[in-house]
């Protein structure tokens, strides 16, 4: 059996390997038009900012030590210029050479990949402007800041590559702006929780543009201008783009294989095209979202790698099939961590499902053991069933474990409220015994029995505040004084028995403390003496962060960027 791969990185070189493994006598061609077969993507940015100082660390596999290993025949600088499904070839052209052949295959598989998305706007030709995907387009970058030392940097794009290279950037001294049309960083998350990382961003001197729709660039004697719609124009010595990317699908278009959403390529379980012997993997391809059903997109490393692994072993008569994915991914910024899996409160709704929530900042390991930090974290469920739908964490020490555990969650089919049964490792310097994915748990299940009534903060502004409503808060006078929520009235969770008479009965109370736990405790004790009582999810804490940040986009947009 021939097999022919267009395209290395993840999905081809994983496929390539696979084969091997399955096959030992297969022939194995890959057609890589770039000079690398296998690199890291992921780590691109860190070379940019001398975190990883060594370029060949980025080269996973070698064209001579793939053959080596593998006996695959890896073709690098060739290009796959056209597929002819009808008899089983595709057209390449050798692009050190300039050398035209065609190749037959019994099976084909395409990783091509996706390229930078590129908008159709004035002036995205200049030099100094640059997007980065390759390794190339990495080294290009790396030249010019040794080269012309730039003092300043505008990114159009609030995404994982948008972030990283902020904060590489700004490591290597440079003034860093980033611009993006959305209100927010890093759409997979809430924009709730998306305000914890707009503080570390701010509080790392990366200032923040939301809510800007850039119209196009100009070159000047010594920097890019980036023109702003209805806003004054942003100068900086170098731009990139970074505002997502496309499937680099034209040899399937031009083909004739069925098409999805952005033009990418349509593939089954197997991860078969319309043309059953030709396969798709990687960020060419539509897939189901795991938790959603729908059509999605999803451009990360894993699904790609498994994607790779499942078309090889169809090719070899093995019944995989990939069952979706749910985007669960991490991305370090600066000091934090945060971390995201299935879907957000948003996205879920959009889908139409009818949602729940809760939010809780606990500790990253057991509160006397020295070192431990707060974590937020919002979990998502499906009211009725409590099927999870999703999860959030931003914080830092552990935010990766307890994402996995919730990611794991997801992909068996639990329960939210099964979280509290999870039977997780404890020891001081790492959790504690009641860990912060079983605290949530433990929420869903008191939210389940109706121990836990909630309300949350899109709740905040239709509370009543003229007298038919108890509005409480039950942190200390120190704390409350240091700021609080207009029209709540403060008595601490500790003396809160001694003044229930102060409270009729027959008005519903809404609870609030800094994290939500002693508040959680206020409602125990006015349910138990006879009152309705509701929790607020989050608490001040999260409360105040999603408020200070909303008005911080709010105040840039309307008088320009002037943020750190």
């Amino acid at each position: 059996m021939k097999i022919v791969i267009v395209g290395g990185v993840a999905g081809g070189a994983t496929a390539a390997a696979r084969l091997r493994r399955l096959d030992e006598h297969a022939e194995i061609i890959v057609f890589e038009r770039s000079g690398l077969i296998s690199y890291a993507n992921c780590g691109l940015p860190y070379y940019i900012g001398d975190v990883i100082t060594d370029s060949d660390l980025l080269t996973l596999q070698t064209p001579e030590s793939f053959l080596s290993r593998f006996r695959v025949s890896m073709k690098v600088h060739h290009e796959v210029t056209s597929l002819h499904p009808e008899r089983h070839a595709v057209s390449v052209k050798n692009l050190e050479t300039g050398e035209e052949f065609e190749e037959t295959y019994d099976k084909l598989i395409l990783s091509p990949g996706a390229k930078p998305t590129q908008p159709k706007l004035p002036g995205t030709d200049i030099d100094k402007l640059f997007t980065l995907r390759t390794v190339e387009d990495t080294l290009r970058i790396k030249t010019y800041i040794e080269k012309t030392q730039p003092k300043s940097a505008v990114l159009a794009g609030g995404g994982f590559i948008g972030l990283e290279l902020a904060e590489n950037l700004r490591e290597l001294g440079m003034e860093v702006t980033i611009v993006q049309q959305p209100k927010q960083l890093m759409n997979p998350f809430d924009s709730d929780m998306a305000a914890f990382l707009h503080n570390e961003m701010r509080k790392h001197g990366v200032k923040l543009a939301l809510g800007h729709t850039v119209e196009g660039f100009q070159e000047t004697a010594d920097s890019v201008r980036v023109l702003l719609k209805e806003a004054e124009p942003l100068c900086a010595d170098m731009v990139v783009l970074a505002i997502g990317v496309t499937p680099d699908t034209k040899l399937a278009k031009d083909a004739g294989l069925e098409l999805g959403i952005k033009d990418s390529i349509l593939v089954n379980a197997h991860m078969q095209t319309s043309a059953p012997d030709i396969y798709a993997v990687g960020d060419a391809v539509q897939i189901k979202h795991f938790v959603t059903g729908q059509d999605a997109l999803i451009s990360l490393a894993g699904p790609a790698n498994k994607q790779g692994r499942i078309a090889a072993d169809h090719i070899c008569g093995k019944n995989s099939s990939y069952p979706g994915s749910q985007g669960s991914s991490v991305i370090k910024v600066f000091d934090m961590t945060a971390a995201v899996t299935g879907v957000n409160e948003t996205n879920a709704r959009k889908a139409g499902l009818a949602v729940d929530k809760v939010i809780l900042s606990p500790m990253s390991h057991a509160g006397y053991y020295p070192g431990g930090k707060v974590m937020t974290m919002k979990v998502v469920f499906e009211k009725k069933t409590y099927r999870i739908l999703g999860a959030q964490i931003v914080g830092y020490e552990g935010v990766d474990k307890r994402i996995d555990v919730l990611a794991t969650a997801i992909h068996a089919g639990m329960r939210a409220s099964d979280l509290a049964e999870l039977d997780l490792a404890y020891a001081p310097p790492y959790s504690s015994a009641k860990d912060p994915v079983n605290l949530a748990g433990f929420m869903i299940e008191n939210i389940s029995d109706g121990t836990l009534k909630q309300f949350h903060l899109e709740d905040i502004k239709t509370l009543p505040l003229d007298g038919s409503a108890i509005l409480l808060d039950t942190r200390t006078p120190e704390e409350y004084e240091r700021g609080h929520v207009d029209g709540f009235v403060n008595i601490p969770v500790d003396v809160l028995r001694e003044h229930l008479k102060e409270l009729p009965k027959e008005k519903p109370v809404y609870v609030m403390c800094q994290s939500g736990l002693r508040s959680y405790i206020a409602t125990r004790i006015l349910e138990g003496n006879g009152y309705r009582a509701y929790n607020f999810s989050g608490g001040f804490r999260f409360y105040d962060a999603v408020m200070n940040d909303r008005c911080l986009i709010a105040s840039a947009a309307a008088c320009g960027m002037d943020q750190a």
